[in-house]
């Protein structure tokens, strides 16, 4: 079973107290983008074996929504943290790299 911190209220909380939303981090397109960019944006996500980034709403607890990056092989939670970030904070990235030496990210 899944189970992830919210970062806001502090509790660890299982996949059951929990909604899914999907890949984190999706670049949005706006008016002046193309029918095939805003084609991808809508439907095309990477969907990958190891490291991935995903948003998670606590839905039942404070309803807020926060971001998780775990591992898709191995499913370890590398951490969580506002879904309001552009990008994961330094203590994650670190412990990715840790456990999946040459990691990079990629927005």
């Amino acid at each position: 079973m899944l189970i992830l911190e919210c970062p806001f209220c502090g509790i660890m909380a299982d996949e059951t107290e929990l909604a899914p939303g999907g890949e984190a981090h999706v670049r949005r397109v706006g008016p002046e983008g193309s029918d095939e960019a805003f084609e991808a944006y809508l439907f095309m996500r990477r969907n990958p074996c190891g490291v991935h980034f995903e948003l998670w709403r606590h839905a039942h607890g404070c309803g807020r929504w926060f971001i998780a990056a775990r591992n898709t092989l191995t499913l370890e939670v590398y951490g969580t943290y506002p879904a309001q970030t552009d990008r994961p904070p330094a203590a994650i990235v670190r412990a990715i790299r840790r456990r999946v030496p040459g990691w990079e990210w990629q927005p």
